[in-house]
């Protein structure tokens, strides 16, 4: 993945800030490193951004005039039955995150979770076939994930 490097001092910063909020606008950002380094009158941070060709999609609001995050209310999206075993997996994925020290979003993203669910996955197989999911997360998650959904009685997710 390409990297960017930013270099903003701690006096008159205005433009390279400006500059950093517009690239962040416009990129897929997969990483954000900051380090400040104190240097008396000439400390400055050190930021590297870790990004995805292509144009940003959705994700936070870095600053950016007019540009807002979207929010999912999966209440609204999935079924009152369907929302029931998200809630279970997203619980899941807490733990599973907490025993295994990563963001839970290292694991499954919401959307992710709110896919399995209403396609009802009963295997590993159709677990692969929601975006995103690939053979490392399914090898690590799937069964875990998989037994919570046969224990909640999803099998069949569409109403």
């Amino acid at each position: 993945m390409p990297l960017k490097f930013f270099h903003i001092p701690s006096r008159d910063s205005v433009q390279i800030e400006s500059d950093l909020a517009a690239f962040l606008s416009n990129h897929r950002v997969v990483t954000i490193e900051r380090r400040f380094v104190d240097d008396g009158q000439n400390s400055f941070w050190a930021i590297c951004v870790d990004y995805l060709h292509g144009p940003a999609t959705g994700g936070p609001d870095y600053g950016a005039p007019g540009r807002s995050t979207r929010k999912v209310d999966y209440k609204e999206v999935l079924t009152p039955e369907q929302f029931l075993v998200f809630v279970r997996l997203r619980d899941l994925r807490k733990e599973v995150a907490a025993r295994d020290a990563v963001p839970v979003y290292n694991i499954f993203t919401n959307e992710q979770l709110a896919e399995i669910v209403k396609c009802g996955c009963t295997s590993l197989a159709q677990m692969r076939e929601v975006e995103g999911i690939g053979e490392a997360r399914v090898g690590k998650y799937g069964e875990i994930f998989l037994s919570a959904l046969v224990a909640a009685g999803s099998t069949g997710g569409n109403p």
